[in-house]
Order: C-alpha cells, then structure tokens, then sequence
C-alpha cells in the first residue's frame, strides 16, 4: 500500500520539484521560508499555508506566479481568465498580476497527485503566458486605427 502525504515542507517540495527536473532555490523572508523556481523562463514561488503539527511541516501549499505589470492593464483581463479557466485564479495585486493554485495535502494524498498538481501548474504557466499575449493581441486590434496604437499589455517581467 502506498503511504499517504498529510504533510509537506521545504525539504519533501523541494525534492518533488527536483524530481521532475525543476532547479529550486529556498529563500527566507522575515521568517517565512518559500521555494523559488522556474519552469520554461517564467519564475513562481511556492508558498506554504496552514502550519501541521509538526514543526516547519504544513498542511497545504501555493504556487504563485507574479509578473510586473508595465503600462495599463486591458480591463477584465483577470476576471476573464478566472471565468474561463479552473484551478487557478488571476488578480492584480499592486503593479503586479498574480496567478495562484492552491494544493491541500490535510487529508492525505498520494506522490502522484502532488506530481499531477505539479504537471497541471506547469502547464496553467503556460497557458498564462499565451493568454496574456492572446489578450493583448487583441486588444491592440481593436483600438480605432486614428488612435496611436499602443500595447496595453507590455513585455511582462517575472519577479
């Protein structure tokens, strides 16, 4: 049988993330410790939640994608995305855009399930990136062609 994850910390993430070929970094920030990583050029962050009983262990985790927002943002661009798509939600956060995926591991999961929650980010990551370039696409085209055409979405910056 195999045995069920009711807790991951920076150690257990870190050596998922590994496995599946991802190069991670831990940092720590007034004493909260994340892992940074990248997958095809965009960085996220993996960020842990709710504490376990057992120090430094926790009960569910986030993966986090921040880009820096240059210019304006189109209007509805977030709401679009979290109307359109599961799993992962989209929101302004400052000068940045932030796309988070929650995963729970409280009631026990397998190592497969933490990898296929991995998989699916990964590929959330990307679906982002050409969202983000779709949106401005097309945003760019509707605009009335006496208006100085300017991208309302520039090149975006991971943080």
């Amino acid at each position: 049988m195999t045995s069920m994850i009711e807790n991951v910390g920076a150690k257990s993430l870190t050596e998922l993330l590994q496995a599946a070929g991802y190069r991670v970094n831990e940092t720590e920030q007034n004493g909260i410790v994340q892992l940074l990583s990248a997958s095809q050029g965009i960085g996220f962050a993996v960020r842990f939640g709710n504490p376990a009983a057992t120090a430094g262990e926790y009960l569910d985790f986030t993966f986090s994608c921040a880009l820096r927002v240059q210019g304006e943002l189109p209007a509805g661009l977030a709401e679009l995305w979290n109307a359109s798509r599961r799993f992962a939600r989209l929101s302004l956060q400052g000068e940045f855009l932030v796309m988070e995926m929650d995963v729970v591991v409280a009631a026990g999961v397998s190592a497969d399930h933490l990898r296929s929650n991995l998989e699916l980010w990964d590929r959330l990551l990307q679906e982002f990136i050409v969202y983000l370039r779709e949106y401005s696409q097309n945003a760019a085209r509707v605009q009335t062609p006496a208006e100085p055409v300017e991208a309302p979405l520039e090149e975006a910056v991971a943080s």
